[in-house]
């Protein structure tokens, strides 16, 4: 009689030997990561010389974080962590020790020590992890350093937050231009982290792909929107201003910056019942390319003074351009905006449950909101744009984080050392 489908006596003997090998190699990479050996550079395959954009670096070491200035890459995942009961200002330095030490091996293109797949580190494609921290975890390592600001929005009247969404003691913002070395870093960090965490929720976002739309304008969201056209640019004065305080206020410690992460789900839906006249004066911009509906390009200024033929104003008061803007130069934000798009089960309606039963999709952006101050920056905006906003239409905000991100590191050192300098 011939061996059973399944798993048969052989081949359970022989992945148990596999299993023991496993182990046994995964303590010796632990044992070898604690000894401070290297981490074996992944053999190139042949034919793969050239790879374009895949073997593309982001330095992770330096004063201040990658993944912030960074040209936004393709794809990303937020990850938030919830630290487990009971953990230590001890405990939170070993595990930042860690996430900094494999996070700089994969932006570099090398495999950590406890990668078992480590061929996928070989094409970064500019890879950035980024870390936030929040109240709880500072309130663990530097309670005197946190800002007044580390603490969740204030309620506005647009929101209906998801507690899934909501808040998390350490962020770990993963960018790359190959979803595959997101995806791959994700797991590798998840893993390092799961002895002094857990997962409290993965948001995944996308933006164009490279070279997509070279040289084009800025990135559409889903409802076809040019998104970011006024976002200061790394490396200006703006930027600097921005996201690390100056002229006005002061960051919450040298090199840091604050995170706002807003989900904001978009009824496609809804959007599609309205004709292109109707969205751009929602919008204040012509959806075509992003320019305001007083100018002709793009980057134009928006004249929000010019009345139309009937004496109304062209920007309508109720335009998103309109209500986002501020004559107060600290109240702006550098953002790094991502879609989502989650599928539907099932599009009918017959079987669906929830909100998007019947919708054709589950669809929004990932509003990642970078400043120095959120109080004083952030949340005035948000107020002028829950107060009348024509997007909040369309538009609801679902999820909502505030983390404290603190300065890069040097190498040797990790994400956060300086916050634990006696």
């Amino acid at each position: 009689m011939g061996e059973p489908r399944g798993v048969g006596r052989r081949r359970l003997l022989a992945a148990g030997g596999a299993a023991g090998v496993g182990a046994a190699t995964a303590l010796g990479l632990e044992s070898a990561r604690r000894a401070g050996v290297p981490a074996p550079a992944p053999q190139p395959v042949a034919g793969q010389e050239a790879q374009g954009h895949g073997r593309a670096t982001e330095p992770f070491h330096g004063p201040r974080q990658a993944g912030v200035a960074t040209d936004p890459q393709a794809f990303a995942a937020f990850v938030a962590l919830e630290l487990h009961p009971g953990g230590t200002r001890d405990a939170v330095r070993r595990l930042l020790r860690v996430l900094s030490a494999d996070a700089a091996a994969l932006a570099a293109g090398r495999a950590p020590l406890t990668d078992q797949e480590p061929w996928l580190a070989a094409h970064p494609a500019r890879l950035t992890v980024t870390f936030g921290f929040g109240p709880r975890l500072l309130g663990l390592v530097a309670p005197d350093r946190a800002p007044a600001w580390l603490r969740p929005l204030p309620a506005f009247s647009v929101d209906r937050l998801e507690e899934r969404w909501n808040d998390g003691d350490l962020l770990l913002q993963i960018c790359a231009d190959d979803r595959l070395t997101v995806s791959h870093a994700q797991r590798v960090l998840l893993k390092a982290a799961r002895s002094f965490a857990a997962v409290c929720w993965v948001q995944d976002g996308f933006r164009h792909t490279v070279g997509s739309v070279p040289g084009g304008p800025s990135m559409r969201n889903l409802f076809g929107q040019v998104d970011g056209t006024v976002n200061p640019r790394g490396g200006t004065e703006e930027h600097e201003r921005v996201v690390h305080g100056r002229d006005g206020f002061a960051p919450w410690i040298p090199d840091g910056t604050g995170l706002v992460l807003r989900r904001i789900a978009m009824n496609l839906d809804t959007w599609d019942e309205a004709d292109t006249p109707a969205r751009e004066d929602a919008v204040g911009r012509r959806l075509r390319d992003g320019a305001p509906l007083t100018g002709d390009t793009e980057h134009d200024e928006p004249d929000l003074e010019a009345r139309g033929p009937l004496g109304f104003p062209v920007i309508a008061e109720h335009a998103h351009v309109r209500r986002s803007r501020s004559a107060d130069p600290l109240e702006r934000i550098h953002r790094r905006v991502y879609n989502y798009d989650v599928p539907v089960a099932d599009a009918s309606g017959t079987r669906g449950r929830g909100a998007t039963a019947g919708g054709v999709s589950d669809a929004g952006m990932l509003f990642a909101a970078y400043c120095s101050d959120v109080d004083r920056q952030f949340v005035p905006i948000q107020r002028r744009l829950d107060e009348l906003d024509m997007l909040n239409a369309w538009t609801t905000p679902v999820g909502s984080a505030v983390f404290a991100v603190p300065p890069g590191c040097a190498e040797g050192g990790f994400v956060g050392d300086v916050l634990f300098e006696d």
